[in-house]
């Protein structure tokens, strides 16, 4: 059966018209959603910056769209997902990929734990109308029902 990502998507998590000045505020953002659900520790958050910082921008992996995360760690608990719409673009120093208006954490428990989650969001992220749908949703509440929606094939254009 297909995972329904709003019900892997705790409304706590779930941020809409976010402010930031800059990608690892946007990071930080994320990760408060993962610490607010108890998927993680601030440790992680800490972690995911360092990713990027180390790494490069490799998170931002559509245009407007940065996939946050980092390796599995003790600062995880369980698999999670995080939200967040910012109101202004941030960049992230992607070649073409940039600006970021969509932050979406991941935290998994190990390399396998999330593979579901990341199937289903696959498949979200590829349907161009219901991403535009997630992306004009004005609270969270709106974001986990569009989810909703898509996981039941309901979303119209």
């Amino acid at each position: 059966m297909p995972v329904d990502l709003a019900e892997e998507l705790p409304v706590e998590s779930v941020v809409t018209g976010a402010r930031a000045a800059d990608w690892r505020e946007a990071l930080r953002l994320a990760g408060d959603g993962l610490v607010a659900s108890g998927a993680t520790t601030a440790d992680y958050t800490d972690e995911m910056i360092a990713a990027v910082d180390e790494l490069g921008p490799y998170i931002v992996i559509a245009p407007g769209l940065a996939l946050a995360h980092s390796r599995p760690s003790p600062a995880v608990s369980r698999t999670g997902l995080s939200w967040v719409g910012l109101a202004e673009p941030v960049e992230f120093g992607h070649k073409t990929n940039d600006p970021v208006d969509l932050v979406i954490g991941l935290a998994a428990l190990d390399h396998d734990g999330h593979i579901e989650v990341m199937s289903a969001l696959a498949g979200v992220l590829a349907d161009e109308d219901g991403l535009a749908a997630l992306r004009a949703a004005g609270s969270p509440d709106e974001v986990l029902r569009t989810l909703h929606a898509l996981s039941e094939g309901d979303v119209e254009s």
